[in-house]
């Protein structure tokens, strides 16, 4: 008896997939619950397990190749196997798909590396651990000369280097964020007001209890926090920041779902923290390490990455001391924190050095007047150099 392995339902407004990469070869055995294969969508890879135990009888669509949902994606064989008992799945069933691929790339036996995600799940970190280690098991010496025999080789091989050039098609991911970020010049009045923050009473507040927040909570208290919670009462008193268009209609939000940008392998994505007048420190902090380890491991769902009424990136993480950001459509503004650079200052007619972050507010011009953009980033850092009005709302 045969049976089809499909595609799954797709998550809302996307109508396709793209095959990423196959985990079977023709004629191989497969148990239940491993992954197959993997497709990739404008925004997650999906995963599709095997549905029953068996033998990888046919393949329909190969890399590359476009699927819609419940299309045939291959067949498998039915055929009497040991019990489940007997043979655990494959160490392949239980690595990531980032992890996976980079497993592949590098010829790494998986077997070597422990997994440290949930039921002992192998993640991209786990591989780049192992790595590390493999790299310091070789003595200096030994590295010092297979390095050097390496270039000398080379230079034998080749004194003048060739230039070459490679093409390389974009993934989805990075496709539809070209898409979006030229939709968004191309519709949106795409203004920024700049101003500075003061961040030394949150570094001081952070030194003092960022031991016993992380103690309580297993997770580190950043800075991503305190910016959250200081747009969320900025955002409550500039409703027209937390707004859409809509055609010739502006779209009020009586909620307040803030996407918080995360590099990740792939690419940029922006998850959804919602209702994020209802979070407390604590949570934000944890749900957004959460999305940061699902970025890792390409395990992101669709719901996790759609909505979203304001965003904050922080280009600061990089070195960035100073951008423009670009709106998420269809979202009206878009908050950019940077690094956080010691300069000197005058306060109170003293000079004085101090931790100094420059923020940046693009927003909508079409909606958004440059007194509200401007009152608001204003507001923001009021907050944030006094971060007790959190507690007080005032």
């Amino acid at each position: 008896m045969n049976t089809d392995i499909c595609v799954p339902a797709l998550p809302e407004s996307v109508s396709d997939a793209t095959v990423l990469n196959w985990y079977k070869n023709l004629g191989d055995q497969v148990i239940q619950g491993e992954n197959l294969v993997d497709l990739e969508t404008d925004k997650v890879i999906l995963e599709v397990p095997a549905p029953i135990d068996g033998i990888l009888d046919a393949v329909q669509f190969t890399a590359g190749a476009v699927v819609k949902a419940s299309q045939v994606l291959g067949i498998i064989k039915d055929i009497a196997t040991p019990s489940k008992s007997e043979n655990l799945p494959s160490t392949e069933s239980i690595i990531a798909p980032a992890a996976r691929r980079l497993v592949n790339e590098l010829g790494i036996d998986s077997k070597q590396i422990i997994g440290t995600g949930k039921d002992g799940r192998i993640l991209k970190a786990d591989v780049m651990t192992f790595l590390d280690k493999q790299e310091n098991s070789i003595p200096r010496d030994d590295l010092r000369a297979f390095n050097s025999n390496e270039s000398a080789s080379s230079l034998d091989k080749d004194e003048n280097l060739q230039r070459t050039e490679q093409r390389v098609p974009m993934t989805r991911l990075r496709a539809r964020i070209a898409e979006r970020l030229v939709q968004a010049q191309h519709t949106a009045a795409i203004l920024t007001t700049v101003n500075e923050i003061d961040m030394h009473a949150v570094l001081d507040l952070r030194a003092k209890y960022k031991d016993a927040f992380e103690q309580k909570y297993q997770v580190r208290l950043g800075f991503m926090a305190f910016f959250v919670k200081a747009a969320v009462e900025a955002l409550q008193r500039f409703p027209i920041i937390n707004a859409a268009v809509d055609n010739n209609d502006i779209i009020y939000h009586n909620y307040y779902d803030i996407g918080v940008a995360i590099s990740s392998s792939r690419g940029l994505v922006v998850p959804i923290l919602r209702d994020c007048n209802l979070l407390s420190f604590a949570v934000i902090e944890q749900r957004i390490a959460e999305f940061a380890r699902q970025a890792k491991d390409g395990a992101l769902s669709y719901e996790d990455l759609t909505g979203g009424t304001f965003s904050i990136t922080n280009g600061g993480v990089f070195g960035s001391l100073l951008s423009t950001p670009i709106i998420n459509p269809p979202q009206s503004a878009i908050l950019g924190m940077h690094a956080i650079k010691e300069r000197v200052m005058v306060i109170n007619g003293q000079m004085c050095i101090r931790s100094m972050m420059y923020v940046a507010l693009s927003y909508d011009h079409r909606i958004i007047d440059g007194r509200d953009a401007v009152q608001f980033l204003f507001t923001i850092k009021d907050i944030v150099e006094d971060p007790i009005r959190l507690l007080l709302q005032v």
